[in-house]
């Protein structure tokens, strides 16, 4: 019986030929990231830049787009709403607004309370200041650091270093890409839950990485007659079909959460999936080809080192 396989085992693309193009493609995009956080900064949620953080509960169902809605025409800035625990249970978030007093401030908190009428109950009414924020942006830049350099660590242990430095700049591009979309589309409000995207972003990122790694390692063993350039297309063909096969199912999961979890889920997921399609494809295109800058060497016919040496043309 013939078993029906989306990428056929005997795929022969030469992704090292055309590695020229998606380095240009990665370094174009990269520099527009960059750029774009630099011009354009970062829409800060509440958890970085301060405001007020309601817990509020109502003996019936609340309806989330009606509240909205009157929230909106207040024009006291977007008010975030979230459901937890139950319909009758929100969390409201009232960002602090650049330029405004601590009176201003406390205005816009009296004007959502009127919005929200008498017969509501305050679980909680918490004031996030702006050191507050300060200290959450500090740990956020520590945290995607220290990860980046945990990575580094362990994929130079488990293999040589080369394949750490390659991994990195991988890694490093795929983080700069996600942050180039918040920076550009200030839709997405960076918050706890972007530190969180990015994390993600990186670890699936990493994993995919890795299991190429593997392959390359292993092949150099087994197929010791081979250049390097023919060890890098065979090992990123014969992981294809597991890399758009996990990447495929995890991007219809969270197309899912896209469409049909609503405007918070929304919010959270889409970044992942932006950052999971620009991991698969580092993991593909980038990682690996990298590794003919760092002169790896095979027990091949040649040793190859740099791109003179490692070309396929």
């Amino acid at each position: 019986m013939e078993v029906y396989k989306l990428i056929p085992h005997d795929t022969k693309i030469d992704f090292v030929k055309y590695r020229r193009y998606t380095y240009a493609f990665s370094i174009i995009i990269t520099l527009i990231s960059l750029l774009t956080f630099a011009f354009h900064g970062l829409n800060f949620g509440i958890d970085f830049r301060g405001g007020f953080v309601m817990e509020i509960r109502s003996r019936q169902e609340i309806n989330l787009a009606d509240l909205r809605e009157k929230l909106t025409k207040l024009d006291i800035g977007e008010v975030y709403l979230q459901e937890f625990g139950s319909k009758n249970d929100v969390l409201v978030r009232i960002p602090a607004s650049a330029g405004k007093t601590q009176k201003e401030q406390n205005t816009s908190l009296e004007k959502v309370k009127e919005v929200l009428g008498h017969e509501i109950e305050y679980r909680k009414v918490e004031k996030i200041g702006p050191k507050v924020g300060g200290e959450l942006v500090h740990d956020a830049i520590l945290a995607v650091i220290i990860s980046l350099a945990a990575i580094l660590m362990y994929i130079w242990i488990r293999f040589e270093w080369q394949f750490a430095v390659c991994g990195v700049i991988a890694l490093a591009h795929d983080c700069i890409v996600l942050m180039g979309l918040y920076s550009l589309c200030h839709y997405f409000e960076f918050n706890v839950n972007s530190i969180v995207a990015l994390l993600m972003t990186a670890c699936y990122s990493i994993h995919d990485t890795v299991v190429v790694f593997d392959r390359i390692r292993e092949n150099m063993a087994a197929y010791r007659t081979l250049t390097l350039v023919e060890l890098l297309n065979k090992s990123i063909n014969e992981t294809l079909s597991r890399t758009v096969l996990t990447s495929f199912t995890t991007v219809l999961s969270l197309l899912a959460l896209c469409f049909f979890g609503g405007k918070v889920i929304f919010d959270f997921c889409f970044p992942i999936l932006f950052g999971l399609t620009f991991g698969t494809f580092s993991s593909i295109c980038l990682s690996a080809p990298l590794l003919l800058f760092t002169g790896v060497k095979t027990d091949g016919k040649d040793v190859v080192i740099g791109l003179k040496k490692a070309t396929t043309e």
